[in-house]
């Protein structure tokens, strides 16, 4: 079938909408009409770092409307609501012991162009175009697998739920999934944008006591206020370390770093009290830590967490429920724009404000 998507034709280029070839679903798999689809930094690093074969269609946070369903699909019907999420085997030990996020064949499901047959669905002029997360959802259609595909509830704004599926889910799974924080304790958030703030909200969903965020844009920390922090600090105006050790008397217990930045991360990890848990979302490149003072010494624990460890078929419908309960309004994050705005979208993802790009497309 012929369908209108966003094609990034070589790295750093500017997103182009153009008619291309989806082909139709294949056993266990469903075409996906996508009313909407979130802008992540992940599709901005696809697209300047080309970590995935180009040309491509971007896009892996979409929602839409089951049109067809493939041979053997029997979770889910032509009409269903349903967001998309991350591709994975659904058979390895990390998948079969409830950790999607790290499947062993992660990278070559999501960045490696291809379904999971290694055949591709779209094309233009006879030359295939790379498949992203399992799903390339900066298009009218997608065809994903439907270990991939979530149903969500109708009487939710369908348009709003795509970015649940990867950035939301990332931010608030870290908290409730991986660090699991104890009720009264304390937590630092690095970063107040759209992950961030899905985990500060979700910090205050378990009953943190002291919730700091920590970030470089008063408006971002505004926001963060709103959302459940307790204590903000902006970076660039006090010394977060001894600020956040004065404020917790000795130091946070837990923390989330989702900015990716050395300096900040090494923060995160010397702002913990003795036995901090730090957990780090954010894209970090190649960094120097002092293992011996800043982890082992006061038996410190960092690690890695990707996409909130979550199973996405459990816990997006978990985050519509708070949603719908009124403690997870993460309504306030989003800013829609339409399909033809795509790169205006980007430009506004890297603007600083503390937003969620949303493509409407149909």
């Amino acid at each position: 079938m012929k369908i209108k998507a966003a094609v990034t034709p070589g790295q750093g280029q500017d997103f182009i909408i153009e008619e291309v070839e989806l082909a139709g679903p294949k056993a266990n798999e469903v075409l996906v009409k996508i009313v909407s689809t979130g802008v992540c930094h992940t599709d901005a690093v696809a697209r300047d770092a080309a970590i995935a074969p180009l040309p491509a269609v971007l896009g892996h946070e979409g929602a839409g409307i089951i049109e067809e369903v493939g041979e053997g699909v029997t979770r889910l019907e032509k009409g269903d609501h349903v967001v998309l999420s991350f591709a994975h085997c659904g058979h390895c030990d990390n998948c079969l012991t409830g950790h999607p996020t790290v499947c062993e064949t992660f990278n070559d499901l999501n960045f490696g162009g291809t379904h999971d047959d290694y055949t591709h669905r779209l094309s233009k002029d006879g030359q295939p175009l790379s498949t992203f997360f399992g799903q390339s959802s900066f298009g009218t259609y997608a065809i994903s697998h439907e270990r991939n595909v979530v149903k969500v509830d109708k009487d939710v704004d369908l348009a709003l739920l795509g970015p649940l599926g990867c950035g939301i889910q990332t931010g608030a799974g870290t908290v409730l999934n991986k660090i699991k924080p104890e009720f009264g304790s304390t937590i630092a958030i690095y970063g107040a944008g759209p992950v961030g703030l899905s985990a500060i909200m979700a910090a205050k969903i378990v009953g943190c006591k002291t919730i700091i965020a920590v970030d470089v844009h008063d408006s971002r920390l505004e926001l963060a206020n709103e959302l459940g922090a307790t204590h903000t600090f902006n970076g660039t105006k006090v010394d977060v370390v001894k600020e956040i050790k004065q404020l917790t008397n000795g130091g946070s217990k837990y923390a989330v770093d989702t900015t990716g930045v050395p300096p900040v991360v090494r923060q995160c990890l010397q702002a913990l009290r003795p036995l901090g848990v730090a957990a780090v979302v954010g894209v970090t490149p190649e960094m120097t830590i002092d293992v011996h003072n800043d982890i082992m010494a006061e038996g410190k624990t960092m690690m890695g967490v990707i996409e909130g460890d979550s199973v996405p078929n459990v816990f997006i419908p978990q985050l519509v429920d708070y949603y719908k309960a009124g403690q997870f309004p993460f309504d306030k994050l989003v800013k829609f724009y339409d399909f033809d705005q795509i790169n205006e979208a980007f430009l506004a993802s890297k603007s600083g404000e503390a937003i969620k790009p949303i493509l409407r497309i149909q």
